[in-house]
């Protein structure tokens, strides 16, 4: 197989993991008793590992980064959202919940994106 093959497959298992970690994070956050909620960031863990193994580039390492750390701050007061109500709903914890997960996710992509950026740094 040639190497374009090889990293054409990477990509591919890259971009069905961010998808996969995205419908995750808002299935566990939407519907908290359908999913164990040990499982979840467990599952977002990997799945956060695989897309920064396999769905970021060289190229693309300084604008995820900065897309990572902003998340992440925003991330932080996830807790507030929940004074959100439409009538009845608690639309806010909700979207709490979701964000809380996105983040899970998100830090283990940028965890590893960060690692490559030191690593590509060191070797110049």
């Amino acid at each position: 197989m040639a190497k374009k093959d090889v990293i054409s497959g990477g990509k591919k298992v890259g971009h069905y993991a961010f998808l996969a970690g995205i419908v995750i994070a808002v299935v566990a956050g939407v519907f908290t008793d359908l999913l164990d909620a040990q499982l979840v960031p467990l599952l977002l863990l990997v799945l956060g590992l695989l897309v920064g193994l396999l769905n970021v580039t060289g190229k693309e390492m300084t604008e995820f980064l900065i897309a990572g750390i902003a998340l992440a701050l925003v991330s932080v007061p996830a807790g507030v959202l929940d004074i959100i109500r439409i009538g009845d709903l608690q639309v806010g914890m909700y979207l709490g919940k979701i964000l809380l997960n996105i983040s899970v996710f998100v830090t283990f992509a940028v965890l590893v994106v960060a690692l490559k950026a030191v690593w590509e740094l060191a070797e110049d």
